[in-house]
């Protein structure tokens, strides 16, 4: 069996052009551990990492027998959200990260997975939302490198939770 223990991160400017294959995961796939993958063209190996990760758009596997599989982003549904300037940008950014949404932050737009009950909430405070297929690179979150998955309010903030939200 050929293994893959290492991930590189070059640089998307610099990416080297000596890799073997390719493999195109959804960001859900992508975060992995340990799991048997099978390249584009079909080379099996099995990703063993230390701990969980998201592997990034352009990200290189190493495998044991020495080459390399360049990681690609499957498209997959998102919504392109738009504000009016920076600082309406960087409120609905606020209330995207306020409902804990694995978002992909750019310079002037964000990229959320699709969902018609945000998508209602950001029309209402004015942002345009357009829906697009695109690979998705959630920021990882706070504490450590984060598989940007949403996980809504499955734990304790440490507050009473018979209050609101309010937004």
């Amino acid at each position: 069996m050929i293994y893959c223990h290492q991930v590189e991160h070059p640089a998307t400017d610099a990416m080297p052009a000596d890799y073997a294959d390719t493999i195109t995961l959804d960001e859900t796939e992508r975060h992995r551990r340990r799991l048997r993958m099978t390249s584009d063209t079909g080379i099996v190996f099995l990703l063993e990492l230390e701990a969980a990760r998201l592997l990034r758009e352009g990200d290189l596997l190493t495998l044991t027998d020495g080459r390399r599989i360049r990681v690609i982003a499957k498209p997959e549904p998102l919504y392109i959200i738009r504000g009016r300037d920076a600082t309406h940008l960087l409120h609905l950014t606020w209330h995207v990260g306020n409902r804990h949404l694995a978002t992909d932050v750019k310079a002037d737009h964000l990229l959320i997975r699709r969902d018609a009950v945000i998508r209602d909430m950001l029309t209402e405070l004015g942002a345009s939302v357009e829906d697009v297929m695109a690979g998705f690179n959630p920021l990882g979150g706070a504490y450590g490198e984060s598989h940007g998955h949403s996980h809504a309010h499955e734990h304790e903030h440490g507050l009473d939770t018979t209050l609101s939200h309010g937004v």
